[in-house]
């Protein structure tokens, strides 16, 4: 006659093969369809701001895995993108794609021409008065600036034809939406189709950045103390009417 088990022993696998299922589940999730990004910088103000938590749709372009599984959209003029930044691939950048394979663009007085036609910005934001030639008229060849890289400033110059910069295929030319304050393509050229991770999808959450008791948190003990401060005081730091917004 078999014993019987107890009711402890009979739950340990169900829960310990729950809870692998569980994390498989969020690995594949994280890996290949969503994925967290917090924005920690104002190059996208007022569209996206410092404080603002993304998740982004791995899917949309169809990069990896399931590039011949399922139908995925072309990145199109527009459209905002998370990316690997092409100077240190590190680290992830999100700009909105203004020019792509083909587009002959220019700046004149900060207004985007693209193929010879002023385009449409609703989103853009401005914050200076002062007139920068290479920022705001760009392509400028002959007024190298700080913050330039030296490669894209090389490769640049080889790209102008006519006053205009041409994209060649299989990249894009991005900016930030705060156009005045936003180290883009401008500054160190354009971001390769492979770099593209994705559209991000929804500001799942959004904390307030300008709290004076917020504390500062540059070392991982003083991380742990924001942490515990954002845990309780999550009601007062969250801006509520950003929280869940869908991102066009």
């Amino acid at each position: 006659m078999e014993a019987a088990h107890s009711p402890a022993q009979s739950g340990w696998p169900g829960a310990t093969q729950a809870l692998l299922t569980t994390v498989i589940i969020a690995v594949f999730v994280v890996t290949f369809i969503v994925q967290a990004f917090q924005i920690p910088s104002p190059s996208m103000e007022n569209t996206l701001l410092v404080g603002d938590y993304l998740l982004v749709d791995k899917l949309r372009y169809g990069s990896g895995f399931f590039d011949q599984l399922m139908p995925y959209h072309t990145v199109q003029r527009g459209d905002i993108i998370v990316f690997h930044y092409p100077v240190d691939p590190t680290q992830h950048f999100v700009k909105r794609v203004i020019g792509v394979p083909g587009d002959h663009l220019r700046l004149i007085n900060r207004k985007v021409y693209i193929n010879g036609n002023p385009i449409t910005e609703n989103y853009v934001h401005y914050i200076s008065n002062q007139h920068d030639p290479f920022r705001d008229d760009f392509p400028k060849v002959n007024i190298p600036v700080p913050g330039l890289d030296g490669k894209w400033w090389l490769q640049m110059r080889k790209l102008v034809d006519d006053g205009q910069l041409i994209v060649p295929d299989g990249y894009y030319f991005v900016m930030g939406d705060n156009r005045d304050d936003s180290q883009d393509s401008r500054y160190w050229g354009f971001v390769p189709r492979a770099n593209i991770v994705g559209r991000p999808l929804v500001i799942y959450w959004s904390v307030k950045s300008n709290s004076d008791d917020m504390p500062y948190a540059p070392s991982p003990g003083d991380k742990l103390l924001h942490l515990a401060y954002a845990v309780t005081h999550v009601v007062q730091i969250t801006r509520w009417n950003r929280t869940l917004r869908i991102i066009y």
